[in-house]
């Protein structure tokens, strides 16, 4: 028996029952699942099965089989994160196999996932930072806003496509949705109103300059939809800001590594090595865990923890130096 409820805007929650225990209690597995998560688990499957260990039979699979899928997919370029992801999904079909008794054992979990020496990803400068978003407002009042939302507020490219002229009140941004792209039946792109990654509602204050930007750009479109990147009634692309960063990008002159994501990072980077305690971090990046944060930010704190070190030796520094 299994029930299905949507838990929040978006988010399912499947309650599976599984017979009963020995004290005779239904036990039950819980699981939650969203529609981005539903199309990262298809295009996974898709890339498995286009790798000869897609071919291969089930009862021929063997550990090694998957250790040397691995090393293929590390020689074709693909990170530590993208084999895991896809390991994932293999292990997780074979583990239901073994339940239906096509297999006897699940090779997926016997094998070794090798993980190669992470170098830390970069941080941009500001200089890149104020250069790119000159070379914004040349193409559009409303990309330079975009940029500057995304370096304030660290928000992803799917919540400023979703921001409507509602969410901002008295220098703060409301940031409670993000525009999904999923597919139809016939291939072409559906846009949909969906939750955040994390399904977190989050106000974010903003600088006076960005104020005044959603100000200045309020006057000139707010009377033609309700979207404040768009024009009309129709849900604004995320498709749009990637656009304006790759165009922004090549006329800075910035180097071509860096993303539109990587105006988050920077923001939540320079904010963690001024000091800003990490809740409040965590808070304006719509991290439901400031823990993440730490893991994925480690690398500011040790700018922080020079900054303490500096200030702690001037105020002990000695009298006679």
């Amino acid at each position: 028996m299994a029930t299905i409820r949507e838990k929040r805007l978006g988010v399912w929650e499947v309650r599976v029952f599984t017979g009963a225990d020995a004290r005779g209690r239904p036990p039950q597995i819980l699981d939650t699942w969203a529609p981005p998560s539903a199309r990262d688990q298809q295009s996974r499957v898709r890339l498995i099965k286009k790798d000869q260990i897609g071919r291969l039979p089930l009862a021929r699979l063997t550990v090694a089989d998957v250790e040397r899928w691995h090393t293929r997919l590390r020689a074709g370029g693909m990170a530590d994160s993208g084999i895991k992801n896809q390991h994932g999904v293999q292990r997780a079909a074979l583990s239901q196999a073994v339940r239906w008794g096509w297999v006897s054992s699940n090779v997926a979990s016997l094998a070794r996932l090798r993980s190669t020496k992470v170098h830390q990803r970069g941080v941009m400068t500001v200089d890149e930072v104020r250069s790119v978003m000159r070379a914004a407002a040349s193409i559009d009042a409303a990309a330079e806003l975009a940029l500057r939302i995304a370096a304030v507020a660290g928000a992803c490219r799917a919540e400023i496509a979703s921001l409507r002229w509602t969410d901002e009140h008295d220098g703060q941004l409301l940031i409670d949705s993000a525009t999904e792209i999923t597919s139809r039946g016939d291939g072409f792109p559906v846009l949909r109103e969906a939750p955040t990654t994390t399904a977190n509602l989050r106000t974010v204050t903003l600088d006076a300059e960005a104020f005044e930007l959603i100000a200045n750009l309020r006057g000139a479109r707010e009377p033609y939809g309700p979207w404040m990147f768009g024009l009309g009634p129709d849900l604004v692309s995320p498709d749009r800001f990637g656009w304006w960063w790759g165009r922004a990008r090549q006329i800075s002159g910035i180097d071509s590594k860096w993303r539109l994501h990587d105006l988050r990072h920077w923001s939540a980077t320079v904010a963690i090595g001024r000091g800003h305690d990490v809740r409040t971090v965590a808070g304006r990046l719509g991290h439901a865990n400031p823990a993440m944060t730490l893991r994925v930010y480690a690398h500011a704190f040790a700018a922080a923890d020079q900054a303490v070190a500096a200030g702690l030796g001037e105020i002990l520094k000695r009298d006679d130096k």
